[in-house]
């Protein structure tokens, strides 16, 4: 028996500043199903969403939600038809309870001018048993953990009687256990009849959590199919993905015995880390890991100089220049930094796609009397753009247009125009697909391997620190707990270490 159809899409065409994101596009959704989406920065896969969930309209085609066409659809009208998306944010409100964020949407769509504090709460709690969570209702949102918002914002939509839940790169902040917890979650949904959109670039989770998969590519699909007809491989996905075929390869140093290019010695920030030493020699490719909280993130910020050390030393080539104070001593001393979140510390997002590959090296352009050379900075943009390829790259257009991963690859572009000596990189490939994380990987490898460049690679992404790093040291509770050599470690070794961190 077929189940009822909950999105129905058939040919559908979609462009922005007149860059097609949608290219005749198909896509059905049915009740209880686990469908992944999957596909490369770029591919449509946000536009798709944002069509469905009423955000954004569309050009040409058919839209049918729960069997009823519409030849437009406003976010209201979406979410009346069972619709909800849980972005990458979770879009809660931390001054608010649980309780209070759980039933917010639908208290405001029930137009009551009062409130029944115990009525929500109680509903809260009977919204939080439906995936068998405990969390106290009086709690607010901001004493929570990553994965306990999330489980809030799944909760928020369960209250409003979804019928389709859309998840967008859900377990990317999440640790192993948490991900395993959140698929059971998935699953219980699935059995209580509610339809999952999942969208991951993760595919072992695609292969273990989906019934169904749909596979984009320039805004089509280019496959459409049910695990329980074919179970596609990772080597599959991939090619479907990028039309290409991608090698495991394995960063091989060998040291010279020079002088390392960056010592840091006994660095300390209060509340943050404390007492880290190590030293990175010029081409070596250093990975740091972690659980969340270990302070890896504030070390790299303390040795660009955002929020400086109390204590320590930095030597670069031998030089001890003391604590890094500020970031553009950090610049001076040939040091750049990629930070975790592009949006807020990267990018300038109103600005064009050129102005911010070249946005570091403008002062190069510029006269003793502050005009600038045109032609010159225009031949730097053209330069700067061709190191990475870029999905829907119209330079003029704000880099807001661009896809979140394509946005990282700007991020990057931007600081590989410093020809840096020493680059350290906060999460690099978070959002990002195969391959584009593949060709990050090549770009950072060529920098360490055929210009010398020191790297700095922190990532929770284990497998990524094996293929990428030829060192790997262990943050816990703000010191190094652990160092080893790539060559002489394995994956499932490391995975056990952080196990072991996160149960200590």
């Amino acid at each position: 028996m077929s189940m009822k159809k909950i999105v129905n899409i058939e040919n559908m065409y979609k462009s922005f500043f007149g860059v097609v994101a949608l290219d005749g596009m198909n896509f059905s959704m049915e009740e209880g199903e686990i469908r992944c989406l999957v596909g490369e920065n770029g591919c449509g896969k946000s536009t798709l969403i944002k069509i469905i969930s009423g955000f954004y309209p569309f050009d040409e085609g058919k839209l049918e939600i729960n069997e009823k066409e519409y030849k437009s659809i406003n976010p209201a009208e979406s979410i009346a038809e069972g619709i909800q998306v849980i972005y990458q944010d979770f879009s809660l409100f931390d001054n608010m309870t649980v309780a209070e964020n759980i039933l917010m949407y639908s208290t405001v769509a029930g137009k009551k001018m009062f409130i029944n504090n115990t009525n929500i709460k109680k509903k809260a709690i009977d919204t939080l048993k439906r995936i068998n969570v405990s969390i106290d209702p009086d709690a607010y949102v901001s004493t929570l953990s990553v994965s306990q918002k999330q489980l809030i914002a799944i909760c928020r939509a369960l209250a409003q009687d979804c019928k389709l839940l859309v998840m967008d790169e859900p377990t990317t902040a999440l640790t192993t256990h948490e991900v395993e917890r959140l698929l059971e979650i998935v699953k219980e949904l699935k059995a209580q009849g509610v339809a999952v959109i999942f969208v991951s670039h993760k595919l072992e989770e695609v292969l273990e959590i989906c019934d169904s998969i749909t596979i984009m590519r320039s805004g089509r699909n280019v496959y459409d199919g049910k695990t329980t007809e074919r179970i596609l491989s990772k080597e599959e996905i991939i090619y479907y993905m990028t039309g290409k075929q991608f090698s495991d390869k394995v960063y091989e140093f060998k040291s010279e015995g020079d002088i390392p290019l960056l010592q840091v010695k006994n660095y300390t920030l209060d509340g943050a880390f404390e007492d880290i030493s190590f030293q990175i020699e010029k081409g070596e490719i250093l990975g740091i890991t972690g659980i969340l909280g270990c302070g890896r993130s504030e070390l790299a910020e303390a040795l660009f100089g955002v929020v400086p050390a109390d204590s320590g030393n930095v030597l670069i080539d031998g030089k001890d220049i003391g604590i890094i104070k500020n970031i553009e001593q950090a610049i001076e001393h040939e040091i750049a930094y990629v930070p975790d979140d592009r949006l807020t510390k990267g990018l300038h997002l109103e600005q064009s796609i050129a102005d911010n590959a070249v946005i570091r090296v403008l002062g190069e352009f510029a006269s003793r009397f502050g005009t600038l050379d045109k032609k010159a900075l225009s031949e730097q943009k053209t330069k700067s753009l061709s190191t990475l390829s870029v999905a829907g790259l119209v330079p003029d257009n704000p880099v807001r247009s661009l896809s979140g991963g394509n946005q990282q690859k700007i991020c990057l572009i931007k600081w590989l125009s410093t020809n840096p000596h020493i680059l350290i990189l906060n999460c690099p490939t978070v959002g990002v697909d195969v391959g584009a994380k593949s060709e990050i990987h090549d770009i950072i490898r060529n920098l360490a391997r055929e210009n010398g460049t020191a790297v700095v690679v922190i990532s929770d992404d284990v497998y990524e620190i094996m293929q990428l790093c030829n060192r790997v040291l262990i943050m816990k509770q703000g010191r190094i707990a652990l160092e080893k050599n790539i060559a002489d470690t394995t994956m499932e070794y490391l995975e056990a270490a952080l196990a072991e961190e996160k149960t200590t």
